[in-house]
């Protein structure tokens, strides 16, 4: 809780900005929906913007359904609601952070089709989780927590894609080296 406190204290104008913007754009998977949007419109992409609604679906479903509602852990806003907000109290639990989660999970994706857009889309989801805990809407053990689970739902998603044949880019399985003999 001091961490929280700390960076309420150190709140600056133009990181409360952008805190709010990266926060607000990301709100339910919106950021990752309009990018897989857009990689829907090009062949080589489609099968990963596919990959990036599917691993989206399973965070609302696992994250945000589950997981909230069985930990229950109330936000850090509840716990001192005397500490002023800059976006709009979130209704749901803390555990584990679904914006977080599902940046992680569709940077992961990515990474899989672009290792040059996954790691765009890593930093953003960096920025995201950051984010959630500047606005105290989360612990970062919440924000850990959809770090993980969004990588490893962005994983398993890629996965079965790759298995269902759906995935192009990806293969799990190492092609022997032609030694030329």
């Amino acid at each position: 809780m001091l961490g929280l406190l700390f960076l309420q204290m150190h709140a600056t104008d133009w990181l409360n900005t952008v805190m709010v913007i990266v926060s607000t754009v990301t709100n339910g998977g919106l950021l990752w929906l309009v990018a897989s949007g857009l990689l829907l419109c090009t062949k080589k992409y489609r099968g990963a913007a596919v990959a990036i609604w599917a691993a989206l679906l399973v965070c609302v479903l696992a994250g945000n359904l589950l997981l909230k509602n069985v930990v229950a852990r109330p936000r850090p806003c509840d716990v001192i609601p005397e500490m002023p907000l800059l976006i709009p109290q979130p209704q749901s639990f803390s555990f584990p952070s679904g914006h977080t989660m599902s940046s992680f999970a569709a940077a992961t994706v990515l990474l899989f089709a672009s290792w040059k857009w996954g790691i765009a889309a890593y930093a953003m989801a960096g920025v995201v989780g950051f984010s959630r805990v500047y606005l105290f809407v989360h612990y970062p053990t919440d924000v850990l927590a959809g770090v993980a689970l969004g990588i490893a739902v962005g994983w398993l998603v890629v996965w079965i894609f790759t298995k269902a044949g759906w995935f192009p880019a990806l293969s799990f399985r190492r092609e022997p080296v032609d030694s030329g003999g």
